[in-house]
């Protein structure tokens, strides 16, 4: 019988590895939890098809199929690529009560979703630029 190749912790990095991975925005939002300021995030605007990716771990997280304009000032999405590419847990910081969304591999933060989205699914994935790589369809 062949020997399973150990699957690492999906959290298996220090602070320390991830500094060394990510610039210090990346850093800030993905493994902090912080925010990018409205209307200044790279894919805001994008149009192209592809695939987005987390910045932390690369793991397809979004298409752009399902993007679309919520005038948020955050790239938003109705649904995931993938049933269980990201994990959505309660986020009671800031005298609110949201609901984070995190990458299910890594668990870096990548924004928060909210029940004010489009027909198809009448949610809003509002997520940060800085937490996505954006590979087009004939890159992947």
């Amino acid at each position: 019988m062949a020997d399973t190749p150990e699957i690492p912790d999906k959290n298996s990095k220090s602070d320390e590895e991830w500094r060394q991975k990510l610039d210090a925005e990346s850093f800030h939002v993905l493994r902090e939890k912080g925010t990018e300021r409205a209307f200044t995030g790279e894919y805001l605007d994008l149009k192209e098809e592809g695939t987005y990716h987390c910045g932390a771990c690369d793991e397809p997280l979004f298409s752009s199929k399902a993007k679309y304009d919520s005038g948020s000032g955050w790239p938003s999405f109705y649904q995931p690529s993938q049933a269980g590419g990201v994990r959505e847990t309660p986020d009671y910081s800031h005298g609110m009560v949201r609901t984070e969304v995190v990458c299910s591999k890594c668990e870096s933060h990548l924004g928060h979703v909210f029940p004010d989205g489009p027909p198809e699914s009448g949610l809003r994935y509002c997520i940060n630029s800085v937490s996505l790589g954006f590979k087009k369809n004939n890159e992947i």
